[in-house]
């Protein structure tokens, strides 16, 4: 009797764990079918959605496009100190030139012909001019480079640190640090290159005089500055900054004439055009265009039209060499234009070039070249057609970390004997500058047509 009631007890004891140990295969084969985290997958065959607001409707992308980087992820890689919110206007649909091989069919080749590693950290803005690079970082030197050769041969020190926008122009250099104030030093040519600082702006002695005249108190930012622009011919100094304000400084005398109240989110990037009009690019999904009036006294500024970037944050803005298109950097990895009608002026929007599969964090353009650094670590080079369309030219790649700055330079400036092409110099937050040669060829045809619509645009 007792054998028997073993025996029992074994075979009810292995039917439980029978039952156990099918429940915890189902349960394995249904986290195989859906796994918990798409990011740790095999991504080479595989293509994720990009991700979208939950307070939105999803928009429709176009067929195996990479993933990209949330606007909450995007927005921490930025100098804005505030959280950002998705805006509640209707999202509008459009149709990116996008091709899947754009990245095997790029008309043009390219080589890295300079990599500098300093110990300054995580290389923040870049600027040049005349033949010189300019660049900024977390310390406390801007830093000269010299083109062709690309050799360093100067620095400018302060006591401040972190350089975090920074212009050129004609004979000065504009930096703007994380103590929310900017350094201008003027550039001097004899027999060696110097420069001489000349001001902090704004200056110790405008808040004495603000507070003993009961003025605006608010002369200095209260938040990064973001970016910086100059209209030389007006004689006038434009900072964006996080505090969501865009300020008008006269070049002259260096004092604040205005302060402009220009998004409901922090700025990320400005521009002027040659014509004097102001575009602001901010955390709230649009890009705003501003025109200056002498005779309104003190606010000249005034909004003329808010041009929206299909609901995603815009963190950097470029114009091309005739002002006629103007590109802006999102942080769903697009660059949207606008087109200037010919007769009306208006901007109407163009299209996007897509690509990037994170945030474009910065843009260059020149001639009819344009050029973004993402945070994907890579930067694109397009060439802009006759007909208003743009080609793939180049897939930068090199960096280890997320292109912060970039700029190029069309013509022969590193390789004489080259037929058509540019230099491109970026930046990344993996503390390395690298300066590359891009090359180009174009037919007889084009060559001679862009030859002639130059010409024409110089005689009127």
């Amino acid at each position: 009797m007792y054998v028997y009631i073993c025996i029992w007890v074994c075979v009810h004891v292995d039917g439980v764990m029978y039952d156990f140990i099918q429940k915890q295969m189902k349960m394995a084969a249904t986290l195989e079918e859906f796994p918990t985290s798409p990011s740790f997958s095999m991504r080479d065959n595989a293509h994720f959605p990009r991700s979208v607001s939950t307070k939105e409707t999803p928009i429709s992308d176009p067929p195996c496009l990479p993933p990209r980087l949330s606007a909450t992820t995007a927005a921490s890689l930025s100098l804005s100190l505030h959280q950002y919110s998705q805006p509640t206007t209707p999202r509008i649909s459009f149709s990116p030139e996008y091709s899947s091989k754009m990245d095997t069919a790029c008309a043009g080749t390219y080589r890295c012909v300079s990599s500098v590693l300093k110990k300054d950290g995580q290389i923040l803005c870049i600027a040049s001019a005349n033949g010189m690079v300019y660049t900024g970082s977390q310390g406390n030197a801007v830093r000269v480079w010299k083109l062709p050769e690309f050799t360093e041969c100067a620095q400018l020190k302060t006591k401040a640190s972190m350089v975090v926008a920074m212009q050129v122009s004609n004979d000065r250099v504009y930096a703007a640090y994380a103590d929310c104030r900017i350094r201008v030093w003027r550039r001097t040519w004899e027999g060696v290159i110097r420069h001489v600082r000349m001001a902090t702006v704004p200056t110790a002695g405008s808040y004495v005089r603000s507070y003993i005249i009961g003025g605006n108190k608010m002369i200095k930012h209260m938040g990064p500055i973001s970016s910086l622009a100059i209209n030389v011919t007006d004689d006038v100094l434009y900072s964006a900054s996080v505090d969501k304000t865009v300020k008008v400084w006269r070049i002259s005398d260096f004092k604040c004439i205005e302060t402009i109240q220009a998004h409901l989110e922090p700025i990320n990037a400005i521009v002027v055009a040659d014509d004097g009009v102001l575009y602001t690019a901010s955390d709230d999904a649009t890009v705003r265009v501003w025109r200056r009036n002498f005779c309104s006294g003190d606010r000249p500024h005034s909004l003329t039209v808010t041009l929206p970037a299909k609901h995603s944050p815009v963190k950097t803005l470029a114009l091309s060499s005739d002002g006629r298109v103007l590109y802006g950097g999102c942080s769903d990895g697009y660059v949207h234009y606008w087109l200037k009608g010919w007769f009306t002026g208006q901007l109407q929007y163009g299209g996007a070039l897509s690509g990037h599969t994170h945030a474009v964090m910065c843009l260059s353009s020149a001639a009819t070249y344009v050029v973004s650094g993402s945070a994907d670590s890579t930067c694109r080079v397009w060439i802009r057609e006759l007909d208003g369309q743009h080609s793939s030219v180049a897939l930068l790649q090199g960096h280890r970390g997320p292109v912060r700055c970039v700029t190029v330079l069309s013509g022969h400036v590193m390789d004489e004997n080259a037929e058509d092409g540019c230099t491109v110099c970026s930046g990344s937050l993996d503390g390395v500058l690298k300066v590359w040669r891009v090359h180009h060829a174009t037919s007889p045809s084009t060559r001679d047509a862009l030859q002639n619509a130059c010409e024409y645009f110089e005689l009127t």
